[in-house]
């Protein structure tokens, strides 16, 4: 078994802290103080855009969305150094509230660490396929998949029975479409960049 280089430690350190944030905050019962509220936000409390990513409904919630970040800190870690992980967890918890904020105008409020998952699953399915192609290939197939049945026929089933509530589809499309940016502006960056140093 190989160690884990500095990077990728550094990388199983920020996925420590955010579960450890998760279960405290559930451990202390902030949701009422954290969540996406859609009348606070207007009265001017922004971070709940952020912050209703960290709190769940109930321990089930906590633990399905814990399993996730697992296996995004098993499989992914290396794929991304630590600041590129760190952006890409305020870009997809920016694209899930805002996107529920402007395009789901009847959502009072949310919670969940789901949305943000599938932004994290895309980003290191992407490196997967173009690290070893067809696991990679198949992984990702499978979460469009499953993004275009939650779109066309709604949650996947048994999936409001895990959670202990009702399933906000639309905050996987949105984490998801913030892993396709993210992929893309750092491809874009990296191409400049070596432009750069190529002239």
């Amino acid at each position: 078994m190989t160690r884990p280089t500095p990077a990728q430690l550094r990388s199983l350190i920020l996925w420590m802290v955010l579960l450890l944030a998760c279960v405290l905050f559930q451990w202390l019962d902030l949701s009422n103080l954290l969540r996406f509220d859609r009348q606070l936000i207007n009265d001017g409390q922004w971070w709940r855009l952020i912050s209703g990513n960290l709190v769940h409904l109930g321990w089930s919630h906590l633990w399905l969305n814990m399993a996730g970040l697992a296996l995004v800190a098993v499989f992914f870690s290396p794929y991304y150094r630590l600041r590129e992980w760190l952006l890409l967890l305020l870009l997809t918890s920016l694209f899930v509230g805002l996107g529920l904020y402007f395009f789901n105008p009847k959502l009072l409020w949310y919670v969940g660490l789901s949305g943000v998952l599938h932004g994290l699953f895309i980003a290191g399915g992407w490196q997967e396929y173009r690290r070893y192609g067809k696991s990679g290939g198949l992984l990702l197939a499978l979460i469009v998949g499953k993004l275009i049945w939650e779109q066309l026929v709604g949650p996947m089933p048994g999936s409001e029975a895990a959670s202990g509530g009702r399933v906000m589809v639309d905050a996987h499309l949105y984490g998801a479409i913030a892993g396709v940016v993210f992929i893309v502006l750092r491809f874009i960056y990296y191409r400049e960049k070596t432009a750069i140093a190529s002239f």
